[in-house]
């Protein structure tokens, strides 16, 4: 019987369990939404239970579709959501208060008065990360001094820190291991990106203990088994990344240069920069892409915030679409905007602005407008949040591109595609697999327990399912982005002008 192996991909809004066989092709899949939890504006919250009730039934709903069954799992490999911070129990397992989610900006104060003593220029250079209330040591922070006794007992060793992925594996493995990889390492502010290891400066800087922290193995290769009594079987746990550098994977972009944007919950473009770590000057991240045995592989990164997250608000909260499908019939219907301008800041701005005092925006409304309008704004408002980090990373990395891979569920978006590549003037290329994020777990686990030999293997498998190629002087790239940028500006600085204009 062949070898397939199986994917976890836990997402911000659902997690999914994907099988795959030695050909990189989807055999089955399964899939569930979680709640998503907004305690106060600004802060976004998830109950473990629920993400580990969700990804465990998709992975045995899943396997039981399979052919073969577990039998047939040569491995298990694990993407995730990154950045999001969970405190559990090291007896017990179970944690000690609800996910503070990526989107958070519930430490937005705390970032700032670590900013205003000086802090971000080390955080900077160890981490090559910005101090942003997104990544996860303030996280930790806040929880260990809101939790009522939480510090003390983390001091002691009696609580352990994750991100999702070494969540999963606690529990998949029975409590037996608590690790990560160093790619998901990388986004907590704690990991030094040069030295490998996790800083001890940076630890007495955000006041974490060590005690808490996972130990740190390599992307690819077995780092433990599922325990039988919690999946049903005892397969090896042989790849992990956190889902921006998976999906980098997945699109086999191996070679310096190699670039990809993934559109989901947020939108993230990522920039395979080789062995050695290249620090942005201009708003993006330097992140470890991936290490498979001793070689490290870094990436810079545009982080943007709000991508399919805006189109869902369509959904649940305007109630323009009655599903998220229904936004590339609705923006067809105008030829343009119609003057009508969205800036999706819900959160605060990423990449390239990093203002977690901005908030969202729609500009340019008249009688005239309608909800097609507002429709094709949202789709543009990804296209030109992503060209924002693109001329960015021009600049950083000194290389134009002249293709996009794409993936993720708004990939599937033809309109939201072509007008991707309007905005850019660059060609966008969708594979045949959108599930790209999975698909690099699983190709990082294979590799790990030898399904595929090498990196060359792994490319004669990337397929193309269509190319989009830019409109000729397109307005989209010129006056309309111009125009976007301008509603960007006004968007900055909301939260703190709403709180001077009410001080006086």
């Amino acid at each position: 019987m062949s070898k397939s192996i199986v994917a976890l991909d836990q997402g911000t809004t659902s997690s999914r369990t994907i099988v795959f066989d030695a050909r990189g092709t989807i055999v089955c899949s399964a899939q569930r939404e979680f709640p998503q939890l907004f305690p106060q504006p600004g802060h976004v919250e998830h109950d473990p239970e629920a993400i580990w009730n969700s990804q465990l039934a998709t992975l045995r709903q899943a396997v039981q579709q399979s052919p073969g069954g577990w039998s047939s799992v040569a491995a298990l490999g694990i993407t995730n959501q990154r950045e999001t911070t969970l405190v559990w129990e090291r007896d017990s397992g179970r944690p000690v208060c609800n996910a503070i989610v990526w989107q958070s900006r519930i430490t937005a104060d705390r970032c700032t008065r670590l900013r205003e003593e000086g802090a971000e220029p080390l955080i900077r250079e160890r981490t090559g990360l910005v101090l942003d209330p997104y990544f996860s040591a303030t996280k930790i922070a806040h929880i260990l001094d809101t939790v009522p006794g939480a510090r003390i007992r983390a001091e002691r060793g009696e609580l352990l820190f994750g991100t999702v992925d070494s969540f999963l594996v606690w529990r998949l493995t029975g409590g037996r291991r608590h690790v990560t990889d160093p790619s998901n390492a990388s986004r907590t502010l704690l990991w030094n990106i040069h030295r490998c290891e996790w800083d001890p400066d940076l630890l007495q800087l955000f006041d974490v203990p060590r005690a808490m922290l996972p130990e740190v193995q390599p992307s690819s290769g077995v780092i433990g088994e599922t325990d039988p009594t919690v999946v049903g079987a005892a397969v090896p746990i042989a790849g992990m990344a956190g889902d921006q550098q998976a999906a980098l994977f997945g699109q086999t972009c191996f070679e310096e240069g190699d670039a990809k944007n993934t559109y989901g919950t947020g939108c993230f473009v990522l920039m395979n920069t080789g062995p050695q770590p290249v620090l942005s000057k201009h708003g993006l991240l330097t992140t470890v892409a991936w290490q498979i045995g001793r070689n490290t592989v870094y990436a810079l990164e545009g982080a943007v915030f709000v991508a399919g997250a805006a189109v869902q608000w369509l959904r649940d909260g305007l109630g323009l679409i009655e599903t998220a499908e229904e936004i590339e019939r609705l923006a067809a219907t105008v030829d343009d905007n119609g003057g009508t301008y969205f800036v999706p800041a819900f959160v605060g701005l990423g990449a390239p602005h990093w203002d977690a005092t901005a908030r969202g925006m729609l500009i340019g409304l008249t009688r005239g407008t309608t909800r097609g309008h507002v429709a094709r704004a949202t789709l543009e408002a990804i296209a030109f949040q992503t060209r924002d980090v693109l001329d960015a990373m021009t600049i950083d990395g000194g290389i134009r591109l002249s293709t996009l891979k794409v993936d993720g569920g708004a990939s599937r978006n033809d309109l939201l595609m072509q007008i991707q590549a309007d905005v850019l003037d660059t060609v966008v290329r969708r594979p045949a697999i959108h599930e790209t994020t999975a698909l690099g777990a699983a190709y990082l686990a294979g590799l790990g327990v030898g399904l595929w030999d090498s990196l060359d293997d792994l490319r004669k498998l990337w397929q193309l399912q269509r190319e989009f190629t830019p409109t000729p002087d397109s307005p989209l790239r010129t006056a309309a982005f111009t125009r976007w940028r301008a509603a960007v500006e006004r968007a900055k600085g909301w939260t703190t002008a709403a709180s001077s204009a009410a001080a006086n």
